[in-house]
């Protein structure tokens, strides 16, 4: 049986070259619009995207503020795109719980849309925290759905082909970071999406 990586793998591997318009690609961009608004960016900062993609989001950040920009992500496919939209940054195939970068090397961690494919979110956040400048700021911009939602979707998400493992409300989210050494600074919902933003302290 594909674990939760394979599956994610080989889907973003098959719609990687022409993601920004496949539906997904679609869906998601408003995710990127609303981060973008929220996130406080200083020039030179060294920012990291997990699960970059085809790195539209550094792109995005890029034409707002000059930083140095890092992207993961567990596709190849993607990666490649990544390297082509954004030459001037630095891109690896990894997947989130276990990276190669230095102690606090970013000043800036974000998710965009993909907290919800990672297979141990306490992993990441304990990875996160590594990686991160002390007073850094994280990012996730995520699916919301409410209580009801999310228990009727929930058992079934793990059967999705694109890796998908569950979906999390903001206390889910901000426990997980809380408990790895981070503090809750913002959370905004609009429609159904929610921005969190975590500082670690």
């Amino acid at each position: 049986m594909k674990d939760f990586a394979q599956k994610s793998r080989e889907n973003y591997n098959l719609i990687a070259e022409d993601y920004d318009n496949s539906l997904e690609g679609r869906y998601t961009e408003k995710f990127k619009e609303l981060l973008l608004d929220e996130i406080l960016i200083d020039v030179n900062e060294n920012i990291l995207d997990v699960a970059c993609g085809n790195a539209s989001l550094l792109k995005m950040i890029s034409n707002k503020c000059d930083i140095k920009g890092y992207g993961i992500d567990i596709s190849e496919k993607m990666i490649e795109c990544a390297g082509r939209k954004c030459p001037d940054m630095t891109f690896q195939v990894s997947g989130c719980e276990d990276t190669s970068f230095y102690n606090q090397t970013f000043d800036v961690i974000t998710v965009c849309a993909a907290y919800h494919h990672f297979p141990d979110v306490k992993a990441f956040a304990k990875e996160a925290y590594r990686i991160l400048k002390t007073h850094g700021r994280l990012y996730i911009a995520e699916v919301y759905y409410p209580f009801i939602v999310r228990l009727l979707l929930n058992p079934f998400v793990p059967m999705s082909k694109a890796g998908d493992v569950k979906f999390y409300s903001p206390k889910e989210i901000k426990s997980n970071f809380e408990a790895h050494g981070f503090k809750q600074s913002r959370c905004k919902i609009e429609g159904n999406i929610q921005i969190i933003e975590m500082l670690k302290v």
